[in-house]
């Protein structure tokens, strides 16, 4: 049977209402991840005050190698 492993990132939705988002440092950062293994399974932006998004979570998902 197969094993995974999980793993959240938070990314800050900044400004003063949210809802920006650097996109050079959020592909950075998903790119480092997926160099080590992680796959992007889900992303999803949580909201605040009047639907401005507050930060965006992306959840990733990576095998356990089982040990011989």
């Amino acid at each position: 049977m197969e094993k995974f492993e999980y793993k959240t990132l938070f990314t800050d939705a900044k400004g003063v209402l949210g809802g920006k988002v650097n996109q050079s440092t959020f592909e950075n950062e998903l790119n480092l991840l997926g160099l080590q293994g992680w796959e992007l399974v889900s992303t999803v932006a949580t909201a605040q005050s009047y639907g401005s998004t507050r930060w965006v979570i992306s959840v990733f998902k990576r095998k356990i190698e089982e040990k011989k």
